[in-house]
């Protein structure tokens, strides 16, 4: 008696190309301040521009936040994290101005 399972050929899996940016931007290490303030600066506090189009009060196209269409969103907001952590931190900065 066989199973479904093994008349099924084995799938590989596909390799995930985009793994070893991922893991650089997890372990990138802030260690400057002005590096941290620009990685603040640059990096927003929400994800940005989700809209809806309208066209004579019907919506004709949404557009989704950003973050769902950035593949290493969940990278930048930890990376953010670590850079406002530093400042706040080991400089001793006030990082209101950044949120």
């Amino acid at each position: 008696m066989t199973t479904s399972s093994a008349l099924q050929p084995t799938e590989s899996p596909r390799p995930d190309l985009l793994q070893p940016i991922r893991h650089w931007l997890d372990r990138f290490e802030v260690r400057d301040p002005q590096t941290a303030r620009l990685i603040a600066k640059w990096i927003p506090a929400q994800c940005p521009f989700e809209r809806d189009i309208k066209l004579l009060g019907h919506t004709i196209a949404h557009i989704p936040p950003l973050c769902k269409l950035n593949p290493f969103y969940d990278q930048f907001v930890g990376l953010r994290f670590r850079a406002l952590s530093y400042l706040a931190d080991e400089c001793g900065e006030d990082i209101r101005s950044y949120c």
